[in-house]
């Protein structure tokens, strides 16, 4: 099933729904109206029963070149105020979404792009991959961008990217951790398709609890972090997803997975 809109493309195959950002023509740069959209579609495809895992690409030359400066120019305050606060709900959508979001990179991921595919559950680039918070060199700091990318690199190297807005190349990205992964671009869509299909060989229920204590603990400190996940795990215990997959493990056989 495909969905054209003016500015994302949405397919969903073998339980995948893949978003793709579809403004070529300003290398897929993060308008208003596209993050609306992107909300919008993060929520339909986290609630659609045939989907398991969601991806994010970018078509033409890049993955995303962050927010389309160019609707930027004499605005009121009202309008930056309900961009960066719709990019805010993008991002924590993703997190918020129950199905696992893998961003899947190529070319430039500049500004709010970069801060993308740091705040997807995964990710992996392409050998050409290049990524960036250049917002210091135009007298816009990367103030929102950085704040899933500090969480995905470390202090030291998102201040380095910040306050110098030099861009980083994907196998320094991937040493970073700020993406999985770094593969041919032949190779790219193959690679993400097989993490995917990785991911929709387990349990979706134990996925989504799972997805779901991750962020809630993530940020917490150790003590308050265990009093979130205990009881989480006491209940995934009891799950008939859990008792089949420990009985499997026990005999020796592969779990049949309820659902």
């Amino acid at each position: 099933m495909a969905v054209d809109t003016s500015q994302t493309v949405v397919d969903i195959q073998e339980g995948v729904g893949r978003i793709l950002l579809n403004r070529p023509e300003r290398r897929n740069a993060l308008s208003l109206a596209m993050l609306e959209e992107l909300s919008r579609r993060l929520t339909e495809l986290g609630e659609d029963p045939a989907v398991r895992v969601v991806t994010i690409a970018g078509t033409g030359q890049a993955f995303s070149a962050g927010h389309d400066l160019s609707e930027m120019i004499d605005r009121e305050q009202e309008f930056y105020d309900a961009l960066f606060a719709t990019c805010t709900q993008v991002m924590l959508g993703i997190h918020a979404c129950p199905r696992p979001v893998i961003a899947q990179v190529h070319g430039m991921a500049t500004a709010a792009g970069c801060q993308l595919v740091a705040a997807c559950d995964l990710a992996v680039a392409s050998e050409d991959a290049r990524f960036a918070t250049p917002g210091v060199k135009i007298g816009l700091f990367c103030s929102t961008p950085m704040v899933p990318i500090t969480r995905a690199i470390g202090r030291k190297r998102a201040m380095q990217m910040l306050l110098t807005g030099s861009p980083i190349d994907a196998t320094t990205a991937l040493g970073w951790g700020l993406v999985n992964e770094v593969v041919p671009r032949d190779d790219l869509e193959e690679t993400v398709a097989g993490l995917a299909a990785r991911i929709m060989r387990y349990s979706r229920e134990v996925i989504e609890l799972g997805k779901a204590g991750f962020y809630a603990q993530i940020d917490a400190a150790e003590s308050d972090a265990y009093r979130v996940v205990e009881p989480i795990m006491s209940h995934n215990a009891r799950l008939e997803a859990a008792q089949e997959g420990m009985s499997a493990f026990l005999e020796k056989r592969q779990p049949i997975w309820p659902g």
